[in-house]
């Protein structure tokens, strides 16, 4: 029987492969390797030696984001066992839950939350305490990315690429981690469990349509 008030959160958005049970805004259990590649294989054997398989009536996914197919294989994993559990699933983006645990954390005004993103980019937003998104997500080039910090702090494994460019630059290296789920404010948990991509995937379908 599945337990009502368990949420299975997955996170393979980036270098990560992160998983927590959690209960009443509780972690039960919780497992975060920073694995690179390789989400597809390692996944599904984590879910299942969380107590009970991961079985929860609940499941939060992150939607992006991130790598093109660690997204992709989190959230097909989210949609096949909701369906085996009869379980609803919803999504957050991997830069809120950043903010919202760098906030936790005791970080103080406006940050600028940061990922590694494809051909030199970086994804970028920023928010104000809550989290609270102060704009729009964007990929930007590490310049433009800099330009655009406007005096916010950045947090974020995109920031050894700001770095590069302006060595002086401090930040907050940082992944999402399933496991800080619980410090996420309802409206920015309950995403529809889809890939927020940030910018056109390189993938193409025949005829030069983006995979959906």
């Amino acid at each position: 029987m599945t337990d009502a008030s368990r949420t299975l959160v997955i996170d393979t958005a980036t270098a990560a492969c992160s998983i927590a049970l959690i209960a009443g805004g509780t972690v039960i259990a919780a497992q975060h390797r920073e694995v690179g590649r390789g989400h597809a294989e390692q996944l599904l054997p984590m879910i299942a030696d969380l107590p009970d398989g991961g079985r929860a009536a609940h499941i939060l996914v992150d939607v992006g984001p991130g790598s093109f197919t660690g997204l992709r294989v989190g959230i097909a994993a989210a949609r096949g066992l909701a369906l085996g559990w009869g379980a609803r699933v919803q999504g957050y983006s991997s830069l809120s839950l950043i903010a919202a645990a760098a906030f936790a954390a005791g970080h103080e005004g406006e940050i600028a939350v940061m990922l590694e993103g494809g051909h030199g980019e970086v994804f970028m937003q920023a928010f104000a305490a809550g989290p609270r998104h102060l704009d729009a997500l964007a990929s930007l080039k590490p310049e433009a990315a800099i330009a655009a910090l406007a005096g916010r702090h950045p947090v974020g494994n995109g920031v050894r690429w700001l770095q590069q460019v302006a060595p002086d630059l401090h930040g907050t290296p940082a992944l999402p981690r399933a496991a800080d789920a619980p410090l996420l404010p309802t409206a920015l948990a309950t995403l529809p469990p889809r890939p927020l991509y940030g910018r056109a995937p390189d993938a193409k379908l025949p005829g030069g349509k983006a995979p959906a």
